[in-house]
């Protein structure tokens, strides 16, 4: 095979990855209901010790977060999202995310999957799949509030995230589109590494929550 024919296919197949990923967070986003924790202190109020008793909003997908998971935003109304309000999700991307992703996806590059293999390559270890580490956008995305749909996205990989990396994704909107429609810059970190991993712009558009989901 050609290198030509054989980018093409890694293509499609990153391309049919990212696809599957986005659908899996979109069914997430739907499913999800009012936030598990009905209460919760503010991190600067914590830390100063101070009490408070505000309740905590609800947010979609919460019921389906894992406690090492975190995430902050600066919206929690639908009706009030405007130019600059962000999300951000952060999580440590592990092996066993690795090897449920190559599952699922059918892409069992051994670069990600074989330390002896990635060893000898130009990266010296295993890392984890751009699709995967990417994937962290739509878990930011879903926790706008309101129902998040992908229309488009555009990205640029500038650098490898290891296995056990924990990786942040930040979503910021930077243009309101009219008729529910937005235009969000989509940046991926390795915290790890204190370096960008991904850039990019994604538009998406917020519907409303089901009615059973308030």
């Amino acid at each position: 095979m050609s290198h030509q024919n054989a980018g093409e296919s890694n293509f499609a197949a990153m391309t049919n990855a990212w696809s599957a990923m986005t659908r899996g967070f979109l069914r997430t986003a739907t499913a999800a209901n009012r936030a598990a924790a009905s209460a919760m202190r503010s991190p600067i109020d914590a830390a100063n010790g101070a009490e408070d008793d505000r309740v905590a909003p609800s947010v979609p997908s919460i019921n389906y977060s894992d406690l090492n998971w975190q995430f902050d935003r600066t919206v929690d109304d639908p009706d009030h999202i405007s130019v600059g309000d962000t999300v951000t999700f952060e999580k440590a991307l592990t092996d066993e995310d690795v090897r449920a992703f190559a599952a699922v996806s059918g892409d069992t590059n051994r670069l990600h999957l074989d330390e002896a293999f990635a060893g000898e390559t130009r990266f010296s270890e295993r890392i984890v799949h751009g699709t995967l580490v990417s994937g962290l956008i739509s878990a930011a995305l879903a926790r706008l509030p309101g129902l998040t749909i992908y229309l488009s996205q555009d990205l640029e990989f500038s650098g490898p995230v290891g296995i056990g990396d924990r990786v942040s994704a930040r979503v910021e909107i930077v243009e309101d589109l009219g008729n529910d429609q937005y235009r969000l810059e989509t940046v991926v970190r390795n915290e790890d590494d204190d370096a960008t991993v991904i850039d990019g712009e994604a538009v998406v558009l917020i519907d409303d929550l089901p009615a059973d989901a308030d």
